[in-house]
């Protein structure tokens, strides 16, 4: 499997991760005692987003950088 495509997939995976996470946020904020580590929990998977995420975005440079 190459190296760009499972990047890819671990984003789109975390991606879905995150959108739990973060719906799992809400439910929990309608709770009348709200648990507090939840808060946090869509924090791991948007670093490891923004980690993926910036190698996809440099990804097209570097492949033009290396044609010329």
């Amino acid at each position: 499997m190459n190296r760009n495509t499972l990047i890819r997939q671990s984003h789109r995976r975390l991606s879905i991760i995150f959108t739990l996470a973060v719906i799992a946020n809400f439910v929990n904020m309608a709770m009348p005692t709200p648990v507090a580590w939840l808060v946090y929990a869509p924090l791991p998977p948007l670093f490891l987003m923004l980690v993926t995420g910036l190698y996809m975005f440099v990804l097209p440079y570097t492949r033009r950088s290396k044609r010329a």
